[in-house]
């Protein structure tokens, strides 16, 4: 249950940090990427804070023997560049470009109740079950 309550906290931060930040507004994000138009460096700064928030934490945090809600710390020990993750991160990259959205600002503007963030997180639920799928078939090939 305390897990459970402190992701629920933790979500809500990161929900109110991305609004605050302009993170939910695709044209905002577009127009960061925009490099050789109409610029906008604004988001530069939601970057750096995020990177100083969590260069400072994570180094208190890791002193811990375990996480407040677990008994053990779940790291990812992997660290081979695999074409699976090069794929992932064109697709994630060009889909962020595209729509102006990745999944933590889309799954936040749904509270808009604006077609747009609807359209990108029913697409993105459905390549994540296409993936799947995918995913299943290949393994099984192996």
């Amino acid at each position: 249950m305390k897990t459970n309550l402190a992701a629920l906290v933790v979500g809500f931060i990161f929900a109110i940090g991305l609004g605050v930040s302009g993170m939910t507004q695709p044209e905002k994000v577009v127009g960061f990427l925009d490099l050789f138009g109409n610029w906008d460096p604004s988001l530069i700064f939601v970057m750096i804070g995020g990177i100083v928030v969590h260069f400072v934490t994570y180094k208190l945090i890791r002193n811990r023997k375990s996480p407040l809600f677990s008994k053990e710390w779940h790291v990812p020990t992997k660290k081979e560049i695999t074409p699976a993750l090069v794929i992932g991160g064109v697709l994630f990259g060009a889909g962020w470009g595209l729509g102006g959205y990745c999944p933590g600002p889309a799954v936040t503007s749904l509270a808009s109740f604006d077609a747009a963030p609807f359209v990108f997180v029913v697409s993105m639920l459905t390549g994540m079950g296409l993936f799947r799928l995918f995913d299943k078939k290949v393994t099984i090939k192996k």
